[in-house]
């Protein structure tokens, strides 16, 4: 058959869609509330209302992501912050997870209570560079055997102690050797240890969370949602052997809880005289900002703002903008229901884009040598970047989702950030961004069509 589901199991809907692989096109899309107590029970509604036969819904193939039950929460630990354990962070966020803390040095009694209470689903463990510090791994890894509830440990670290490391575990830990993260300084290899976290969600975390329950109707939940959507960027970013890729870009997902930006590209000094500084970015880098959500997190998305900017961007008094922050923090549910709850919403969602981003981008600073100013960039330079593209509800529901997305470039307050400086803007409009990366995996060619035509169809600047 030439049919093909791929399904998104959130924490709040679950949505589906179908695709005629013969014809790259899109057939149907559809959603439903996922019902946590059994997430086939929502799978099925959302199949239910894809308006296919049944007999084609059966026969199709059926690939699913989740962030469904607090998605992949991580904790990532390594030797030096700004060396190993910001090279495992990447690892883990480019994986698709959470990462509730990163932990650098050896940890002490207060770090393992804390790593007790935040519950991690996976940490990951590296430290050393290969052939170089034993001694801090080893230290971290008996302090973790410690841990009174046995959590799966990917070991990302100095190869000349990975199996003496994995020793270290007691038999209720599941223990993953991968190849180190920093295995020289200044060299990043966080893509084989991101395939390992991809395969103990497979085998671990799904059944964990009760999401195996959905595989009685599917083929398997193969990643998490932020996993899936970084991949549909790289190959929107880079293409196929068949056809070409738009290039670099950024991607901007402003959610209830968090506002994600991924970034695809090379992110190098693009202006003459620029040294770059610290650790090299990955190519295909993700970033998490969880105070910065239109919902849950709304209150520490307005600390961050200023309460004061707000009521300026809006024309509001400052009690004002407080009060609906907190009608939204106690009912997350709440809709705008007039113009003024549609401007309240448009402004946080501008502001969130403007800071996630800033947050995400490089920047530039002065240093003064014997020979004169240098000009450092720490961090990935977007300047050149000429597609940005918007997702998340707020955008979607939006008529004004340009205008949002316009917090993502270059500003006059911000010059020393490395942001896009003159992008075309487009809108994920029908949330295929996961769903493609899913089908990216075997017809990369296809999922690369359909991106490219929904995402066509959705340019905002012709739209706003």
């Amino acid at each position: 058959m030439s049919e093909i589901i791929l399904v998104d199991i959130g924490s709040t809907f679950t949505k589906v869609t179908a695709v005629d692989l013969s014809t790259a096109q899109l057939i149907s899309q559809a959603n439903a509330p996922t019902t946590p107590e059994d997430v086939s029970i929502g799978l099925q509604n959302a199949f239910d209302q894809l308006g296919l036969p049944h007999e084609v819904i059966m026969g199709a193939r059926k690939l699913a992501c989740s962030s469904a039950a607090g998605g992949l929460r991580m904790v990532a630990i390594g030797l030096v912050e700004d060396l190993t354990a910001k090279a495992a962070k990447q690892a883990a966020l480019g994986a698709g997870a959470r990462v509730l803390k990163t932990y650098s040095f050896q940890l002490t009694e207060a770090d393992l209570a804390e790593i007790e209470q935040l519950q991690p689903d996976i940490i990951l463990l590296a430290g050393g560079t290969d052939g170089g510090n034993t001694a801090n791994i080893l230290h971290n890894a008996q302090a973790l055997a410690s841990l009174s509830q046995g959590v799966p440990i990917v070991i990302a670290g100095n190869r000349s102690v990975g199996p003496e490391v994995s020793k270290c575990f007691p038999e209720r830990f599941s223990t993953y050797l991968a190849p180190n993260v920093m295995p020289q300084i200044g060299k990043l290899e966080v893509e084989p240890a991101r395939e390992v976290i991809r395969k103990v969600f497979m085998e671990k975390i799904i059944f964990a969370k009760g999401l195996n329950k959905a595989e009685r109707l599917i083929e398997g939940i193969f990643m998490p949602t932020p996993a899936a959507v970084l991949r549909a960027g790289r190959l929107l970013s880079e293409g196929t052997d068949l056809t070409k890729g738009w290039g670099d870009l950024l991607i901007v997902d402003v959610g209830g809880a968090t506002t994600d930006v991924h970034s695809l590209g090379s992110g190098s000094p693009s202006k003459a005289g620029v040294v770059p500084r610290g650790l090299p970015e990955p190519y295909a880098k993700r970033t998490v900002e969880g105070d910065l959500g239109m919902r849950v997190s709304v209150l520490p998305l307005v600390e961050a703002i200023n309460p004061a900017v707000l009521a300026r961007d809006l024309n509001w008094e400052q009690e004002k903008v407080e009060k609906r922050a907190k009608e939204l923090s106690v009912r997350p549910e709440l809709l705008p229901q007039n113009p003024e709850e549609v401007a309240f919403d448009h402004a946080l969602g501008y502001r969130a884009v403007h800071l996630a981003v800033g947050r995400h981008v490089g920047r530039l600073s002065e240093l003064y040598t014997p020979s004169g100013l240098v000009w450092m960039q720490d961090g990935k330079d977007l300047s050149p970047v000429n597609k940005v593209i918007g997702t998340g509800g707020v955008m979607v529901n939006s008529q004004h989702a340009h205008s949002m997305l316009k917090g993502a470039e270059q500003q006059p307050e911000t010059p020393l950030e490395l942001r896009p400086e003159r992008p075309r803007y487009f809108l994920d409009g029908k949330y295929i961004l996961a769903p493609m990366g899913l089908l990216a995996e075997d017809y990369p060619e296809v999922a690369l069509k359909i991106l490219k035509d929904s995402l066509n169809d959705h340019e905002l600047a012709r739209r706003d």
